[in-house]
């Protein structure tokens, strides 16, 4: 393996793993959208809908933090959400510096709907569930490991989300 990196040049674009997510990110999304759209819901919705399904209800920090994106980015995916009557954002009665995301009864009814994607999307991709499983694994470790890498280098923040 190490031969062969040492062959290529390390400035291709083929060879460089940000290329392939980035595309890899693009074309999976792109897959999500037409099952995603009658619902009403974005995929970076999708994400915060999924979270909330699991876990509901939760902080806005929590849902931050667990979706590794930064409240500047979650606040409009949960207007726009509240908007479409899925969730209802409330202040924390124990602490009221707190904001809570909780599921309307319409958002907690959309999860029957969703059940139906990931097989979609598995039949879509044309890719043997074992394969998308590794991939997974692969994935969560690639970022577990640009996490470390960035609370380590110069300039890079301290966490990847605030």
């Amino acid at each position: 393996m190490r031969d062969q990196l040492d062959d290529a040049d390390p400035l291709a674009l083929e060879q460089q793993v940000c290329f392939a997510l980035s595309v890899a990110a693009r074309g999976v999304v792109a897959v999500y959208r037409p099952l995603l759209e009658p619902m009403g819901l974005t995929h970076p919705q999708y994400l915060v809908m999924l979270a909330l399904w699991q876990h509901a209800p939760l902080s806005v920090r929590d849902l931050s933090r667990l979706l590794q994106l930064d409240p500047g980015t979650l606040s409009p995916l949960l207007k726009r959400l509240e908007a479409n009557g899925y969730v209802r954002r409330e202040r924390d009665a124990a602490d009221e510096r707190s904001l809570a995301v909780t599921l309307t009864a319409s958002g907690a009814a959309l999860r029957a709907r969703a059940a139906e994607i990931p097989p979609a999307i598995v039949e879509r991709l044309g890719l043997p569930v074992e394969e998308l499983r590794h991939l997974h694994t692969a994935l969560t470790r690639v970022i577990a490991a640009a996490n470390r890498a960035g609370t380590t280098g110069p300039g890079t923040p301290t966490t990847v989300a605030s």
